[in-house]
């Protein structure tokens, strides 16, 4: 018996319902319900689309940092000289630290021919659409930075015209290895000498007709780069460029060449590519899910309260009085439609 009873119990306990259920049809329906439920439906569905390319793109972070890093920069240099030859073009480093990086360091000297050819002339035109689009939109660097740049080939493509042209520049190129701090690259006339109260160039016998000079100023800012793809330690730059014409007796004094002097920023970018970790998009999309089915459920009873005092207050719709009862004293008395089971 006792078995029995606990039996029962437990199967009375298993058919307990603490929550009732209200039948389908005591729950009212109404347009303006379905319209409101196919908005919010659409709604969430746009959103929840919306968010998901969100959580599948990456953004860029930028950290700054004290530059703590005193190991030498390495400087690439491609550059082109008109009608100076070999022998009469001298390009050297000379830092605030006094100290002097001599080209034959690691830089080439070799004739070449002024004008690109045609490949080169299109790596030309790429590099410069490139700076054009970044001074316009700035957000464009991010894009550079997620992409593989780092397979693309940025130094200048060899000639693939066997071309029977006499060499007219004299083309340098290679890299040296300076001081992280600000000095002056130059290329100028005559071969360097160094000697211990400064440096000169060996041009005595060396005369030119016009003699110009174009200064370049150079903001470099060491930059780490950590992407989904790659991982590098580089530098961005800005550059502002200036020349004039030396001319002593007009008082524009000065040397003829090449100068570019560079400064180091003392500060450190640190970029890092992040993406929206799962848990933080899970939790997005249950706030757009509950905000819309909460939002548009307060919407629509505030809506359907509105138009039930307007509908009440000027006697529309279920509210209309359907009759008219006249006095003696010429006023009617409206009244409302009965419920039903009800009378006088």
């Amino acid at each position: 018996m006792r078995r029995l009873n606990r039996k029962k119990t437990l199967s009375l306990v298993k058919e307990l319902d603490a929550f009732p259920k209200v039948p389908d049809s005591y729950v009212e329906t109404s347009a303006s319900g379905g319209t409101v439920s196919l908005i919010a439906f659409t709604t969430m569905a746009l959103l929840t689309i919306m968010e998901f390319s969100v959580y599948q793109d990456t953004w860029m972070k930028y950290e700054y940092e004290v530059d703590k890093d005193f190991s030498s920069l390495a400087v690439n240099i491609e550059y082109k000289t008109l009608i100076f030859f070999n022998t009469d073009v001298g390009a050297d480093v000379l830092d605030l630290a006094e100290t002097m990086v001599a080209s034959t360091d690691g830089l080439v000297y070799e004739p070449a021919i002024f004008d690109l050819s045609p490949q080169q002339k299109e790596w030309q035109r790429m590099l410069q659409r490139i700076q054009s689009r970044l001074q316009e939109e700035h957000s464009l660097q991010d894009v550079i930075f997620k992409s593989a740049f780092k397979s693309a080939s940025t130094a200048l493509p060899p000639r693939e015209d066997d071309s029977s042209q006499p060499p007219d520049a004299c083309r340098i190129h290679g890299h040296l290895y300076v001081n992280k701090v600000a000095g002056n690259f130059h290329i100028t006339v005559g071969k360097a000498i160094p000697h211990p109260r400064g440096h000169a160039h060996l041009a005595a016998l060396v005369n030119h007709d016009y003699n110009q000079m174009f200064q370049y100023f150079i903001t470099v800012v060491p930059t780490k780069l950590h992407t989904y793809k790659i991982s590098a330690d580089t530098h961005q730059f800005s550059v502002t460029e200036r020349e004039r014409v030396i001319n002593h007796a007009a008082g524009s004094h000065g040397v003829s060449g090449i100068f570019m002097k560079y400064d180091l920023s003392s500060l450190m970018v640190t970029v890092t590519e992040e993406h929206m970790p799962f848990w933080q998009f899970f939790v997005r999309l249950c706030g757009i899910v509950g905000g819309i089915f909460s939002t548009t459920g307060m919407l629509h009873g505030i809506g359907k309260f509105i138009v039930e005092i307007i509908y009440c207050r000027f006697r529309l719709g279920a509210y209309k009085p359907v009759n008219s009862v006249p006095y003696e004293d010429g006023h009617t008395d409206n009244h409302l439609p009965l419920l039903e089971n009800n009378t006088h």
